[in-house]
């Protein structure tokens, strides 16, 4: 393509990338954000999912015919039973494919009868999972899920595992970095050395690469773009990114690559590697939009690059951090983010976990937004509390949220958000449930909160009223001792009467575990699970996710590990990503099999099952019995 040969232009054009993988059913929000910025700033910018685009191009017939392809260079021993299934069922593979993703995009619902009634897809070895589970009166098995009438429910969880086969035959035959929300994540997770990533990239490309550089080649057609920023928030969307950058600096040198999002935020901040110059331009650190702002302005020539803002780049073969202070643009003046030109219509509603609250994460495409910058409580001991994203807290006026909601409302045409704040305040929620009282505009919405006690049963009923229908929030280590440890500023009790009143008010509520972290025994891990029990059988928690906890250079275990009784382990010379510590606790214990315990009775109890056995059964070596009486969370909530 025919690029202009200097990167000094008078009025650029900005193309931002979602680069995979993030999730199927909405576009990560990063990219909507700075291109609605842009736009309010006059800048010509757009925006394409990449992530998307990749797996429409891989789970279509013509991306399964180039994974038979990738099958049949495969020697016998490598035919996994996947595999095999595929084959031996590909012309039915690739009569589905197409139908079964359009399904979940939505625009085919009727298909639901014959993908319900199990005689339409084929089903591999995924489908295998169905049998876990057992009607003990011997009828239909996933009646508990779907009920009588759930065709549409049912037909999308098999969709799903119909997926999910496939995913698992393009893993095993072409490239076993692939997953639906990460690629090739081990080459960046707190990887010290860019040496992995290198030669990954040097590599002759997978069928995956070959498709992503392909669906480059045709954007950068489509927009001739003289800056591309590339949003990357995990570790699983680095290796992608690069191959990205690497593809577009093959077609086209003079276009300006920039790299940002949570990963460089987090992971880069000490980044040192001049390799990773060979790809990106320059590596931007927090919040985007004042950074980008100045960037253009230094490539219009209206600025030095001393006055480049958190930038990382090359210089005399060297990395250079330059900053220059300049303060970011408020909250409540980052305008409202846009999807234009995000195929709204495409991405696709998998349903591969049952709990109805649980399936909120891949299920339904939600316009994504936050109520504030930053965290109001910024104090939690695991948290990355000296970061940006974490530790400058800035709000907006509930008339503002509210015009953003009816702007994206209008863009969109959809009136369901999710709020990805921290925490977001619940000052900010009652004045927006207020606000959309006041305006009559009725919306769905769902986020993350603290469990404190300002969520009373009264303004519980309000934010339902206002259309809240869930919310997420950190029980973690459920012990009043390491509550207190961490810094939650709640406790148990707390914990169980503020869920209570959601659950009261018909909000359902997924809480987030930790198990592992320092001084955490045994004993704890035993009670921890017992108050859980609890607390899924009084109807207080609807759905939960155990974590192990991991020790962040940004947090404050990781910046005080002393405090914590545990000490960090050396880290190796860190010339690219720096983030996780591994540390020793003098207790010893074996949290890693205490963990498959842990997911296993939250499985079942999200489930609803298993919730009046005793907690020590779940776990497989012998351990003490509980110290938390059986009635605690009753006698907590009847106190209340």
């Amino acid at each position: 393509m025919q690029r202009t040969s200097s990167a000094r232009v008078s009025s650029a054009r900005v193309l931002s990338l979602i680069p995979p993988m993030t999730q199927l059913n909405t576009p990560y929000p990063a990219t909507a954000y700075l291109t609605g910025f842009l736009r309010s700033r006059g800048v010509a910018a757009v925006q394409e999912d990449l992530a998307l685009g990749l797996v429409l191009r891989l789970f279509s017939a013509a991306g399964l015919r180039n994974i038979h392809q990738a099958i049949a260079a495969l020697p016998k021993p490598k035919r996994t039973p996947s595999i095999a299934a595929f084959e031996r069922e590909l012309p039915r593979y690739l009569a589905c494919i197409e139908p079964a993703v359009a399904f979940l995009q939505g625009r085919d619902p009727s298909l639901a009868w014959r993908i319900a009634g199990r005689n339409f897809l084929p089903e591999g070895p995924r489908f295998a999972a169905l049998d876990e589970y057992v009607d003990p009166d011997g009828g239909d098995p996933l009646a508990w899920a779907f009920g009588a009438l759930g065709i549409q429910d049912r037909a999308r969880h098999f969709a799903t595992l119909f997926l999910n086969d496939v995913a698992d035959v393009l893993r095993e035959a072409a490239d076993p970095r692939f997953e639906f929300v990460r690629y090739a994540e081990s080459l960046a997770q707190s990887q010290p050395s860019f040496a992995p990533l290198a030669a990954a990239l040097a590599a002759p490309p997978t069928l995956v690469d070959a498709t992503l550089e392909a669906l480059t080649q045709e954007v950068l057609e489509r927009h001739a773009p003289d800056v591309v920023l590339v949003s990357a928030p995990f570790p699983g969307n680095i290796y992608g990114a690069f191959r990205i950058a690497q593809t577009i600096k093959r077609a086209a040198p003079a276009i300006v690559t920039v790299l940002g999002g949570g990963f460089a935020n987090t992971e880069l901040r000490e980044l040192a590697e001049p390799r990773v110059f060979d790809h990106f331009d320059y590596v931007m650190l927090d919040d985007g939009e004042r950074p980008v702002l100045v960037l253009l302005e230094h490539l219009r020539g209206e600025r030095t690059q001393d006055r480049l803002v958190r930038t990382f780049l090359r210089e005399a073969g060297k990395v250079r951090y330059i900053d220059c202070g300049e303060p970011d643009i408020p909250f409540a003046q980052v305008g409202t983010p846009t999807w234009d030109g995000l195929p709204l219509d495409r991405y696709l509603s998998v349903l591969d976990m049952l709990n109805p609250m649980h399936r909120l994460w891949s299920d339904g495409r939600w316009n994504k937004l936050t109520a504030a910058h930053g965290c109001y409580w910024k104090k939690c001991s695991f948290c990355d509390t000296s970061l940006d994203y974490i530790g400058r807290y800035d709000a907006a006026a509930a008339t503002v949220l509210a015009d953003r909601i009816e702007a994206v409302i209008a863009e969109t045409g959809q009136t369901g958000f999710h709020f990805v704040d921290e925490a977001a305040p619940p000052k900010a929620l009652a004045a927006l449930a207020d606000e959309l009282a006041r305006r009559n505009r009725a919306i769905s919405w769902w986020g993350n909160i603290r469990f404190e006690k300002s969520f009373t049963p009264e303004l519980c009923r309000r934010l339902a009223d206002s259309g809240c229908i869930a919310v997420s929030g950190g029980l973690e280590v459920a012990s009043d001792r390491l509550l207190k440890l961490m810094q939650k500023g709640v406790s148990v009790e707390q914990v169980a009467r503020v869920t209570r009143a959601f659950a009261d008010a018909g909000i359902m509520v997924h809480a987030y575990l930790m198990y592992g972290f320092p001084t955490q025994t045994v004993q704890d891990t035993v009670d921890a699970l017992e108050y859980v029990r609890q607390l899924f059988a009084a109807g207080c928690i609807h759905s939960g996710f155990f974590h192990r906890f991991a020790c962040t250079i940004h947090s404050p275990v990781g910046r005080h590990p002393g405090r914590y009784g545990i000490t960090l382990r050396p880290l190796p010379e860190i010339t690219f990503a720096k983030n996780d510590v591994r540390f020793d606790d003098p207790t010893g214990v074996d949290h890693d099999a205490l963990g498959q315990a842990l997911n296993k009775a939250l499985y079942n109890y999200m489930h609803g099952l298993g919730l009046d056995e005793n907690v020590r059964n779940w776990f497989d070596p012998r351990v003490p019995r509980t110290r938390v009486p059986r009635d605690f969370i009753e006698r907590a909530l009847a106190a209340a």
